[in-house]
């Protein structure tokens, strides 16, 4: 008989929550009452990783799904409303973002309609990639949290964006806000047309029309309604959808790129700051002296004397050694600096307005873009805004290639200074000293020893030590020291000429204002600038249908959603949405499913089913071939045309026997019977009218198996992949099978089953199975099996 064979068994230490089989990969992601998020290999269930909870990210798990090429796993987050999409090849966060709201359900779909211009786009090869230099990878030595653009995951970007088709993270909240995200990462819709906690969402993949199912507590028990939404100006725009979201989702990637960059340069300053200031500030805290600090070493370089104070400063806390090991560090902090502004800064922020010009340009086209929210004039702020972070990285070139200068002298001339208070030898070379040296030194102390308190909010008097750290500082958005730009001749002319100083071409400059402050007037702008298509789209789409479905039981028990009816489909052969679910209160055997076209224009026949079980065609039971026999107790679409069904026997008090099926839709929805249409009535919810609906007895063919020892109640299942994996109703027992196998004891007969399966795999299939080989062996030493999980 054909059956299907298990592969895999586990009983878990915790409580699973959510389950979900990658859609290209023998794998499956689970999540449990802990807060862990684990991925496990078909064979054995055998654990690939596991990712624990952490403060960053955060512990409540509300919803999981897959990217549609199995790369990344996105998950939601309650108790810090962060979305984080995690690397399938290592435990790690890849990019996270924060959500107004916690995330009751979400769904990742790939568009598979195409057209001549989308076709076109997909084979192109991006300009920005020949145009553009190769964005250098960040320093690793930094504690940077993201991973993206480490120096060993150099390509993480192109991972992150995935293929050119374009797919949709969709999000649904717990008060009714949907968020649809173009490639996970950029926010393309905000739809506020339905109302309750969501259940569950269904994007169609012609982009036509979104479908949700909500739960609306009122002063009886909640009610599940369903929502059909009209999306269709995404569907009319595609080609440009897809355009600007890829453009957009660049932008993104590279204001992430720009905003850790400057943080290597802040903790690269910030060792230098906390040697240099603490050690000065001690000594103007210890001394008894009335003279300042720029005096004491001013009468050191005239005179060659120090004072005592000054004298105990050098040799007993700086000393000769730690004075050069720290102008080493000084300089090599100072170098690093300049060199993530030039490699870095630059280079991101010449990317950036590359790609803000392109969308401009997009803009412009107002018959294909302006219906989608792109404003030309709010590019135009955001490519202004980008040359004024140009501005300010170019001043703070400026501002090190002077300090350095400053500092080398600085250091050189006090190095020497103290070699000479400990009476030891003097090179020739190192006691030299041109005007030019005295000058760059006298100058350092004039700028960076006046004492300088209000500096910082602390008792004591602290010291302007280098100019670099006034721009890095996120916490001040004013120079202390801006740089002086008397005698400039290019200033001096824009102030002679007003229409120079007001003309539209030019940069806006912010003398006064530091880096920090300019990069958050940059990403303010370049927000507004992304979010006004959010909004547009949003309020484009239209509510079509909302139907009252039923009361949930009080009884029923609480699990999570994503492993619990009502459940959603999106069939995309034939365009049409399916929602399943039970009325427990109503019908407790019946499987009510409910289709609906994606074109909200068009109507289908049979929209309502109710489907019960009868014995299987091979029973020995003594019911009358026919009669209802089992009761659904969870159901998911295996293929478009195939369901994956648990029942349960009716006629075993405690509900031990459960079953494992595969039910075509053929059986349900067959042309041989001709039942009456079910006309709803749009007054009443629809379990007051449930006697009315067709009702449909199946038989269970030869694509079943009975489920021993395992108390069997949720089910996952991977149609590409053929598998399925159900879960005990305590929620920790774990089974898993492949589909399509004869599982009759005898070996050969097993082979050929595996080679006729094979010949169906398709190339890409064949490539993650290669893929999965090469990387077993690594992964197998990582698993570590707790014995309670066995």
């Amino acid at each position: 008989m054909p059956s299907f064979r298990q592969v895999g068994e586990k009983q878990l230490p915790h409580e699973i929550i959510f389950m979900s089989w990658s859609p290209k990969r023998d794998l499956i992601a689970l999540v449990n009452k802990a807060g862990e998020v684990l991925l496990h290999r078909l064979a054995n269930i055998q654990r690939v990783w596991i990712l624990p909870p952490n403060e960053n990210t955060g512990k409540e798990v509300t919803c999981l799904a897959w990217r549609p090429d199995g790369k990344i796993l996105a998950f939601g987050l309650a108790d810090t409303k962060k979305i984080v999409l995690c690397d399938v090849e290592k435990p790690e966060s890849l990019h996270s973002f924060s959500v107004e709201t916690p995330v009751s359900c979400m769904q990742w779909m790939e568009v598979t309609e195409e057209n001549s211009v989308l076709k076109s786009f997909y084979s192109s090869e991006d300009e920005s990639s020949v145009l553009l230099p190769r964005l250098p990878p960040l320093p690793k030595n930094y504690n940077t949290t993201a991973k993206i653009f480490s120096e060993e995951k150099s390509d993480e970007i192109i991972k992150l964006l995935g293929d050119v088709r374009l797919n949709a993270l969709v999000l649904g909240g717990v008060s009714g806000e949907i968020e649809i995200y173009a490639y996970g990462m950029y926010k393309i819709a905000t739809i506020t047309e339905v109302f309750g906690s969501c259940l569950g969402l269904c994007l169609s993949s012609d982009l036509k029309s979104l479908s949700v199912v909500t739960e609306l507590t009122t002063n009886t028990n909640p009610e599940i309604t369903y929502f059909q939404l009209d999306t269709s100006l995404l569907s009319e725009y595609l080609p440009e959808v897809t355009r600007m979201a890829r453009k957009f989702t660049h932008i993104s990637t590279l204001l992430q790129y720009l905003k850790l960059s400057l943080t290597c340069m802040c903790e690269a300053w910030e060792e230098i700051l906390m040697q240099m200031d603490s050690r000065l500030t001690k000594f103007v805290q210890e001394k008894n002296t009335t003279t300042s600090v720029q005096d004491e070493f001013m009468q050191l370089l005239l005179w060659g004397k120090a004072s005592p104070e000054l004298q105990a400063l050098l040799m007993n806390q700086l000393t000769v050694k730690g004075l050069k090991k720290l102008g080493q560090s000084v300089e090599s902090s100072y170098s690093t600096i300049q060199k993530l502004v030039i490699s870095h800064l630059q280079s991101g922020s010449e990317a950036l307005l590359y790609h803000l010009s392109e969308l401009k340009g997009m803009a412009l086209w107002r018959q294909k873009y302006e219906p989608l929210g792109l404003d030309a004039k709010a590019i135009e702020d955001a490519v202004m805004s980008v040359g004024s972070f140009i501005l300010k990285a170019n001043e703070l070139l400026q501002v090190i290639d002077s300090g350095m200068k400053n500092f080398k002298a600085f250091f050189r001339w006090l190095y020497v200074a103290m070699l000479r208070m400990s009476e030891d030898h003097v090179l020739p070379e190192l006691n030299k000293m041109t005007q030019k040296d005295i000058a760059f030194v006298a100058d350092f102390l004039t700028e960076h020893f006046n004492e300088a308190p209000e500096l910082y909010n602390h008792k004591g008097k602290y010291f302007n030590v280098e100019r670099v750290g006034q721009y890095l500082k996120d916490e001040d958005d004013t120079l202390m020291s801006p740089p002086s730009t008397e005698g400039n001749q290019w200033f001096n002319f824009l102030q002679n000429s007003t229409p120079l100083k007001e003309s539209p071409l030019l940069f806006p400059y912010y003398p006064e204002k530091s880096l920090h402050f300019v990069k958050r007037h940059m990403e303010a702008v370049i927000d507004r600038c992304l979010a006004k298509p959010a909004d547009v789209i949003g309020r484009s789409v239209q509510q079509k249908l909302s139907i009252p479905l039923y009361c949930a039981s009080e009884s029923e028990d609480s699990c999570p959603r994503l492993i619990s009816l009502p459940s959603l489909w999106n069939d995309k052969s034939q365009n049409l949405h399916y929602v399943m679910f039970r009325m427990r209160e109503s019908s407790d055997t019946k499987l009510f499913i409910f289709r609906q076209p994606t074109d909200v224009s068009r109507s289908v026949n049979k929209a309502f089913v109710a489907v019960e079980f009868g014995s299987p065609l091979n029973s020995s039971a003594s019911e009358n071939p026919g009669s209802v026999h089992y009761s659904c107790l969870d159901a998911r679409f295996y293929e478009d045309d195939v369901l994956t069904l648990v029942l349960r026997d009716n006629n075993e008090p405690e509900g031990k026997d459960r079953i494992l099926s595969l039910l075509p839709l053929s059986s349900i929805y067959s042309d041989e019977e001709t039942d009456f249409e079910f006309i709803r009535d749009t007054v009443k919810r629809l379990e007051e009218q449930y006697a009315d609906i067709p009702s449909r007895t199946v038989s269970l063919e030869s694509q079943w198996r009975v489920l021993e020892n395992i108390k069997a109640h949720y089910v996952s299942v991977n149609g590409i992949r053929k598998v399925a994996s159900v879960l005990s109703s305590n929620l920790r027992h774990v089974r898993v099978f492949e589909m399509d196998v004869e599982d009759d004891g005898e070996a050969d007969e097993e082979e050929e089953e595996e080679e006729s399966y094979s010949q169906d795999v398709t190339e890409e299939d064949l490539d993650h199975s290669t893929e999965d080989a090469q990387n077993n062996g690594l992964e197998a030493r990582d698993v570590r099996e707790d014995s309670v999980e066995y």
